[in-house]
């Protein structure tokens, strides 16, 4: 790990320039050496977890070419869910494989489909149709869409053939960028109590 000081009595600051030693406050060297001990620890469990994460993986694959064997059947591939539950039924460990969605150009073409249908309906659409669209092609900060609630106008059944093209030009719109595998880890006190996520995250821990 670094250290701030240097051997002819200087610190370097935040911009890089030379400060002599008995101009810096002692608060300051306080709180550098609590952030380096912090990060120094953040540091060594974070590589714990990417140890942790592997090992997790090679176990699932193991034990999944173990059951391959033992049932002569071939391996699936990465999609699917998988829960592994333990003997007494007080543990489950969660293995979820995710899409990583984006929406294409065709998703405008539905914007401007949808935005047909409800200038013809203004009189007779429903409040609530209105604040569903207003919200599904609201953008957050990274400029994307909500997934979901682009998906939940496709749970609205209307019969109207622009509503209906607009509907499959979302289908359309839909492209895979990638997966992303979780695993998630859960306990509880007794068969018939709830199930307790057992959280890997600091700011839940």
């Amino acid at each position: 790990m670094d250290v701030p000081e240097r051997k002819d009595g200087y610190y370097e600051d935040a911009r890089g320039r030379l400060i002599p030693s008995h101009l810096v406050k002692d608060t300051d060297l306080l709180e550098d050496q609590l952030v380096r001990n912090l990060m120094g620890g953040a540091e060594t469990l974070a590589e714990q977890m990417r140890v942790f994460r592997a090992m997790v993986f090679n176990d699932v694959a193991a034990f999944l070419a173990l059951l391959a064997e033992k049932y002569d059947a071939k391996r699936g591939g990465k999609k699917g869910n998988m829960t592994f539950t333990s003997f007494d039924g007080k543990q489950k460990v969660q293995v979820a494989v995710a899409d990583h969605l984006t929406f294409g150009p065709e998703l405008q073409i539905a914007k401007g489909l949808i935005d047909e249908c409800i200038g013809e309906w203004a009189k007779d659409t429903n409040d609530n149709i209105r604040v569903l669209v207003d919200h599904a092609f609201r953008v957050d900060k990274e400029g994307q869409v909500s997934r979901e609630s682009i998906f939940a106008l496709r749970r609205v059944n209307i019969t109207d053939p622009r509503w209906e093209k607009a509907m499959a030009a979302i289908a359309d719109s839909v492209q895979v960028q990638g997966t992303k595998t979780y695993v998630r880890f859960y306990q509880r006190d007794s068969q018939e109590s709830p199930w307790k996520p057992l959280s890997l995250d600091l700011a839940n821990a």
